[in-house]
């Protein structure tokens, strides 16, 4: 793989070393960026860091890490007092344990990376790839990577592996409780099954190619825009109105036209709405 790899090490499975690299699975680089400029003289700024009470730049060996006790206090730590917290590291992701991935809970997912042989290690790597393919597995290892201890899930993609980085559990908000005050409700006949139908008709295969970044492209046309001379026109949003009835929003959604069209009539007003038969025609009398 082309590309610099962002570490490299050892995959530890059972008393079996392979040699591995992780380089970075996505990126934003591709995306429009921006620098912000003088707009009097039109030169780049920098960012400085500034004394709250002088207002004075702080040079870099005046700088130093404080975490606040109180209003105001801070205990001070030297760069080598926190250099001495970085967990040695030994290069080497091991294996702790291996998991379905039925039990994989994706809330804890934090950031992709592919997982390369590296060094001539290309049989060992095929074998834990396909190992856990065939088992139907992925494997949690840990490793220290970018200073700090990192539980990883390791799985089966393509050729390779996908090392994907995972929160730690003090990070992930509980379910229970940011769903707390949901209502319990049961939602039951044509609304619900209205809602299925529009599940059902937008049901299709997972594409990212057919993620549409519209922030992004419309960035790239202003530039392309400024640079060509172009006239930019802002455009109004549009306003949208949103519906207070959810039955009726349900039924424009899926096509249905208006509930208040489709209402059932009372019997009354059915028999009201339908035609009045004629009498039949009388006979003509024999002349």
């Amino acid at each position: 793989m082309s590309g610099r790899a962002l570490w490299k090490g050892f995959l530890k499975f059972a008393e079996i070393s392979c040699p591995v690299a992780l380089h970075s699975a996505a990126s934003t680089s591709e995306r429009v960026s921006f620098n912000t400029l003088n707009r009097k003289t039109g030169n780049r700024v920098k960012r400085e860091y500034v004394d709250i009470k002088t207002w004075k730049v702080v040079e870099r060996e005046d700088q130093i890490k404080g975490y606040e006790v109180d209003d105001g206090r801070y205990v001070l730590f030297e760069p080598d007092e926190l250099a001495a917290a970085v967990p040695q590291s030994d290069k080497t992701l091991r294996i702790q344990s291996y998991v379905p991935f039925t039990e994989i809970d994706d809330l804890y997912f934090d950031k992709p990376y592919y997982l390369l042989p590296d060094r001539l290690g290309e049989e060992t790597f095929v074998l834990i790839r396909d190992a856990m393919r065939e088992s139907k597995v992925g494997a949690l290892a840990q490793a220290v990577l970018f200073r700090r201890l990192r539980t990883v899930l390791i799985r089966a993609h393509g050729d390779g592996l996908i090392a994907t980085t995972l929160n730690f559990d003090y990070q992930v908000r509980s379910a229970t409780e940011a769903f707390a005050d949901i209502p319990k409700l049961k939602i039951e006949g044509e609304m619900l099954d209205i809602a299925k139908h529009i599940v059902k008709s937008k049901t299709a295969l997972f594409d990212p190619r057919t993620f549409d970044d519209r922030y992004d492209a419309a960035l790239a046309e202003l530039v392309k825009a400024k640079m060509e001379g172009r006239t930019v026109k802002v455009k109004q949003r549009p306003k949208v109105e949103r519906s207070t009835n959810l039955m009726e929003a349900l039924r424009m959604s899926a096509g249905f036209g208006s509930a208040r069209a489709s209402k059932p009539r009372t019997a009354a007003a059915a028999a009201r709405a339908a035609p009045v038969p004629r009498p039949a025609a009388a006979r003509k009398k024999a002349g």
